[in-house]
């Protein structure tokens, strides 16, 4: 019963921003064609870098949905940088994610996860951008790993040039955005409640603090894909069951960036040296950011974990029990359909 509680509890706290999150993202979706993307994004020097990480954050995509978005962007002229920055921020960050963060974790940790994101693509675009330029693959057929439809790469053009009003971008936030995110996002509830319930606050305790504990982190999360929504109940479990704020934003940064998908385009386009320097990058500055965070946190005397539960207190239980009940109604796709038509 403890453990039911503990996941009804975390699901009822973060269900009215993920349904905020969706509606943002499906806004998004509709007024941010795709050509837009590559003429802001064109270019190989810094400033391009800098923009294509930017403009990706906001984006409703997952690592695997990103790809084909990617590749058409550096098919179209972005250079290496720009596109691995893309890469990296646009799965990192997400308005449903972000909304989801600063109620289960702190509004501190929302900005220190937006800030290292933006850090760590800026820093592997330029890294990468320095291993060269080859030639671009014609007619490559993109693959996805994602499970809706709209992360593959003939649906990914076909919202592009479909979502020119509203209703077309929330039909796509809420149906193939929360297909690819609903059996994630469960399982990464159902590890923060298990995490929440099980794992007392000491036990963990021993095991943080310090670079190598933030290494550690960062070996799990890189290769462990996990959505960027999803991470951040996952996160917050494990900051109640001991760990330091900034292994928890390792956990945060490294997971979400990676998958195996991601890592076999990334090696097929640029290279295995390009891929190399991809994963030490990510390593190497999301340890550094936790590292910072950390100091930080333990000069000022900030706590997330009290800020997150005073933000939890902003909403009326009735509206986060609403807000849970639309979310299971669009995630169950037979209901939806039948209701809604897509």
């Amino acid at each position: 019963m403890k453990l039911i509680n503990e996941l009804l509890s975390i699901a009822l706290t973060a269900a009215p921003w993920l349904l905020l999150g969706l509606v943002i993202a499906g806004l998004i979706k509709a007024l941010m064609p795709e050509h837009l993307l590559q003429r802001w994004m064109g270019g190989r020097g810094l400033g391009s870098i800098t923009r294509a990480a930017v403009i990706g954050m906001p984006l409703p995509l997952c690592s695997c949905g990103a790809i084909p978005t990617a590749l058409a962007l550096h098919r179209g002229g972005a250079g290496r940088g720009p596109t691995t920055s893309f890469l990296i921020s646009t799965p990192g960050v997400g308005v449903d994610s972000m909304l989801i963060t600063s109620v289960l974790l702190g509004p501190l940790m929302a900005l220190a996860r937006v800030l290292g994101a933006l850090v760590t693509a800026i820093v592997t675009g330029i890294l990468v951008g320095f291993t060269g330029q080859t030639a671009l693959p014609k007619n490559t057929p993109v693959s996805s790993c994602c499970a809706s439809k709209g992360c593959d790469a003939d649906s990914a053009n076909a919202h592009a040039s479909d979502s020119t009003g509203v209703i077309a971008g929330l039909k796509y936030a809420f149906s193939d955005l929360l297909d690819d995110i609903s059996r994630w996002m469960f399982a990464g509830l159902l590890l923060a409640g298990v995490l929440v319930t099980f794992v007392p606050p000491e036990t963990l305790v021993g095991f943080s603090g310090g670079l190598w504990a933030l290494l550690l982190m960062a070996v799990i999360g890189i290769p462990l894909y996990i959505c960027a929504t999803a991470a951040t109940p996952v996160a917050a479990g494990l900051l109640l069951a001991g760990i330091s704020p900034g292994m928890a934003l390792v956990f945060l940064l490294a997971g979400p960036v990676t998958s195996l998908a991601t890592l076999a385009i990334l090696r097929r386009e640029f290279g295995s040296q390009a891929l190399a320097v991809y994963l030490v990058s990510i390593l190497l500055v999301t340890v550094l950011i936790g590292w910072v965070f950390d100091q930080g946190l333990a000069m000022t005397g900030w706590d997330p974990v009290q800020q997150a539960s005073q933000v939890q207190e902003l909403l009326p239980v009735w509206l986060e029990w609403l807000a849970l009940a639309a979310l299971v109604v669009f995630a169950i796709r037979p209901v939806r359909k039948r209701l809604f038509g897509f």
